[in-house]
């Protein structure tokens, strides 16, 4: 890693704060750790400051896990506190999920950096899609779903979110969605799911980075960067409650239109990245 100018650093800190801010009002806004927009932030910093190809991606996706768990449980919090969360689907979603975890885990530690690039544009592009143009037909009402169903579903959000960084809010809210949860009782609920996602993954990534591939960047445990990890929690806390607080001031249409348009944006930006590394 070579080493970079206290103008480029400062810069770095600016990029950072600003995306851990949009990031933090983005987890509790939309029920998402706030990943979809932290791993592009983190994967921009590590190049920046020169960190291996071969670990950049796997670095992003792991701190940005690492920086969920505090984000998560501050949303979660806010959420509670206008009965938006339902623990029976979490309680029943818990095992399943970190099962999905693990195997999420195995298969990041040994993907190559572009390829976990075009995993999260791909997914982020699809997910942003469905927000924008199917929401609107989705029932109102709660729909009985079989157990099976659920515990498929629980290790499919576990395993895709462990590669793509994220607290499984991208994939749960439309899950729920779905069903026919109403969108505010979804986004809380997700938001309860993103601790158990966050939690599970950040613990499997340390261990992928320092047992499986035995990992040594500067200022990282595993696939989690300290560093990192230190600039964006403090921010992201702060703005996560703010954006919990503001799901209740806009209308169920304009947080999906909101949500849908970010993860285009996002996976547009992704793809070139992808493609410059090809």
């Amino acid at each position: 890693m070579d080493s970079i100018s206290i103008n480029e650093v400062m810069y770095l800190l600016i990029v950072l704060a600003a995306a851990a801010a949009v990031a933090g009002f983005m987890a509790g806004l939309l029920g998402v750790g706030g990943g979809i927009i932290m791993v592009p932030a983190l994967y921009y910093a590590f190049t920046v400051l020169g960190f291996d190809i071969v670990t950049r991606m796997h670095l992003s996706v792991g701190t940005s896990l690492a920086i969920i768990i505090p984000t998560s449980i501050i949303s979660t919090k806010t959420h509670m506190e206008y009965d938006a969360v339902d623990f029976k689907m979490v309680k029943s979603f818990g095992i399943f999920i970190v099962l999905g975890v693990i195997a999420g885990t195995f298969l990041v530690v040994n993907l190559e950096t572009p390829t976990l690039i075009l995993f999260f544009s791909i997914f982020a592009f699809m997910t942003g899609l469905f927000f924008i143009f199917l929401r609107e037909q989705l029932v109102e009402n709660p729909k009985r779903i079989s157990d099976a169903v659920k515990n498929i579903s629980g290790i499919l959000i576990g395993f895709i979110s462990v590669p793509l960084g994220i607290g499984g809010g991208s994939l749960m809210v439309p899950f729920m969605r779905t069903i026919g949860y109403d969108i505010r009782k979804s986004i809380g609920t997700a938001a309860a799911t993103g601790f158990l996602i966050a939690l599970s993954g950040t613990i499997t990534m340390i261990m992928g980075g320092k047992i499986i591939n035995n990992i040594n960047t500067p200022y990282s445990l595993g696939y989690i960067n300290i560093l990192g990890f230190i600039v964006f929690v403090p921010v992201t806390m702060i703005m996560a409650r703010i954006g919990a607080k503001a799901v209740y001031k806009i209308s169920k249409k304009i947080l999906s239109k909101i949500f849908g348009t970010f993860l285009i944006i996002v996976s547009i930006r992704s793809f070139f990245e992808y493609l410059s590394l090809n």
